[in-house]
């Protein structure tokens, strides 16, 4: 379903966030994020050449790659920023080879703030991390889940739990996988 008709408007600003998983030949994960920004309109830049970013050309391109293992672990890491507003925004990009050593679960997107919030980091990379994280675990899903399976004899789906469709209650764990379907007790303590 398309979002409702909007009320008559005129494009300013374009952001195009595109992520990709690669699976390496030595069993390891590449995960790109790239990002693009452009205005429909000319922008002054004191530091851009005679002071004016012609209109759809990159205000922001920038990309990050980390290299994971199917624990997710963070084995390497990478940013570099192609176009930029100010000349020092690529002095930045080398403190993202801190994201190494660190692994995507619960608690990564609190841990990339304190490393990159603010003044520590620049906040179009630091934006890239969410759909970076996202994209490691949806490119390594069926292969993690194959190790797990094969390691533990378990087959329970890794992403139960993880979203209201996903819920142990929901009508989709029902139909998909009734062995793990509980269903919802109302405060009352009935179904």
């Amino acid at each position: 379903m398309p979002l409702s008709t909007p009320t008559e408007r005129s494009l300013s600003h374009t952001r195009r966030v595109t992520c990709y998983g690669y699976k390496r030949a030595d069993g390891l994960w590449d995960i790109e994020a790239h990002m693009i920004d452009t205005k429909t309109h000319d922008l002054e830049l004191y530091e851009h050449e005679n002071g004016i970013l012609p209109a759809g050309e990159a205000l922001h391109e920038m990309s990050i790659r980390i290299t994971v293992d199917l624990d997710l672990n963070i084995l390497d890491a990478e940013a570099v920023m192609d176009n930029h507003p100010l000349r020092i925004c690529p002095s930045i990009a080398e403190r993202y080879k801190l994201l190494k050593g660190l692994k995507i679960a619960p608690g990564f997107t609190r841990k990339t703030k304190e490393l990159f919030a603010g003044t520590s980091g620049c906040t179009h990379l630091l934006e890239l991390l969410g759909p970076l994280a996202t994209t490691a675990f949806q490119s390594t899903h069926k292969e993690r889940e194959k190790v797990m399976e094969a390691e533990t004899g378990l087959t329970q789906p890794p992403v139960l739990n993880g979203c209201h469709a996903l819920a142990e209650f929901s009508p989709a764990v029902k139909e998909h996988w009734p062995q793990y379907y509980q269903p919802k007790s109302d405060q009352t303590g009935s179904e």
